[in-house]
């Protein structure tokens, strides 16, 4: 939650300056947003390349039919969590403006300098090169390249957690600043406090569907299910990570009578590959940002349901540190959508601003996974 506070600062502290400090002042910080972005998109791909590698090798090792039903499943209920919020979002968010404002960079301010950090490959590439490396390594047993993948991913976890995510709260700050000054900073507010609302009450929604389902499944009240899962919920919202949550999370699942064997595997699994609450928050930002984007308009669902299979498929390489869904996020977003700084540095500042709600979505939707996979595996 430190953080969240941190980042409001940011967001106040950035408007102020772009309303009343002289130009220079908001000119670096355009700069510190041009320089920082830079480095972001050049560490996107190797986010995607060492942990989708890392987790696929690791999965290698475990029961191919449990692995198999548990990431299906996973998959599903992300995929659907995600059409679920694209719908809602299209019904809801054009409602809030009659007219789009562009959060595109302006030509009245520009930085002092602009530093071009190339990424060494596109997103695609990494993404590909990750699957057929951890399938490699799972099927040849390479411990060597195993322990490769392993410690990148390390690197990246720690250029993540010791320098992207302190320095976010500069960066959206800069973001703010610019939209102040271009004067288009309350229309923008505007329409994130609508957002953060909707994301949150579609995340309620969805987790009432997930229960529902999984006490058809398993014959058991989806209700009492759910209040099982609220430490998991809460320690989420506090943890802001689905990693830190795993050992409450381990104690709910079995409360709700899901077998030890199956919750001890499942919910460690499910932890790292399972967030729905997540592209939830991703694919209704989306749709907030590209309303107030006057080069990209309302996306229709052609345009988003690749978008929202990929997701699925990105969510596995999503680092277990806050805000990590989003940076693995970013690189579809670019590549898919097109997505420009200024709408990338607006999604990070939505989605961080209710991260540990989308967290606390995924971790109980995990407990409604195992409840599904427990009953599955039984019947076999």
């Amino acid at each position: 939650m430190k953080l969240v506070l941190k980042l409001i600062a940011g967001i106040i502290l950035g408007i102020l300056i772009g309303l009343v400090a002289p130009d220079f002042i908001t000119r670096i910080l355009i700069t510190i947003k041009v320089i920082f972005g830079s480095f972001i998109s050049f560490v996107i791909p190797f986010i995607i390349l060492f942990f989708i590698a890392s987790g696929v090798a690791g999965l290698g090792k475990k029961s191919g039919r449990l692995v198999g039903m548990t990431v299906g499943t996973a998959y599903v209920s992300t995929v659907v969590a995600g059409l679920l919020a694209f719908f809602v979002a299209v019904t809801i968010i054009p409602m809030i403006s009659t007219a789009n404002e562009s959060v595109a960079e302006g030509t009245a301010l520009e930085p002092f300098l602009s530093i071009e950090i190339a990424p060494l490959m596109g997103v695609v590439t990494a993404l590909v090169t990750a699957f057929v490396f951890g399938i490699g390594i799972s099927k040849a047993e390479s411990m060597t390249l195993k322990k490769v993948v392993d410690e990148g991913k390390d690197i990246i976890d720690l250029v993540i957690a010791k320098i992207i995510i302190p320095l976010l709260p500069i960066y959206i700050g800069a973001i703010f600043a610019e939209l102040a000054a271009e004067g288009t900073v309350f229309e923008t507010l505007k329409v994130f406090g609508v957002v953060l609302l909707l994301a949150i009450v579609t995340h309620w929604v969805w987790l009432l569907i997930q229960y529902v389902v999984a006490g058809s499944i398993s014959k058991k009240n989806p209700f009492v299910l759910l209040k099982n899962m609220l430490p998991a919920y809460f320690t989420a919202i506090g943890t802001m990570s689905s990693a830190a949550t795993i050992p409450v999370t381990l104690r709910s699942v079995k409360n709700n009578g899901v077998k030890e064997n199956i919750a001890n595997f499942g919910v460690p699994l499910s932890a790292t590959i399972h967030l729905s609450g997540s592209v939830i928050t991703i694919v209704t930002c989306t749709v907030a940002v590209m309303m107030l984007s006057t080069d990209m308009g309302i996306p229709t669902i052609g345009q988003m349901l690749p978008v929202i299979f990929m997701l699925g498929i990105i969510m596995i390489a999503a680092p277990g540190v806050p805000g990590g869904a989003i940076m693995a996020a970013l690189g579809i977003l670019t590549s898919m959508l097109g997505f420009s700084e200024a709408a990338i540095g607006l999604m990070i500042a939505l989605y961080m601003a209710q991260d540990s709600f989308g967290t606390a979505t995924n971790v109980t939707g995990d407990g409604a996974i195992n409840l599904i996979i427990d009953k599955y595996s039984s019947d076999k």
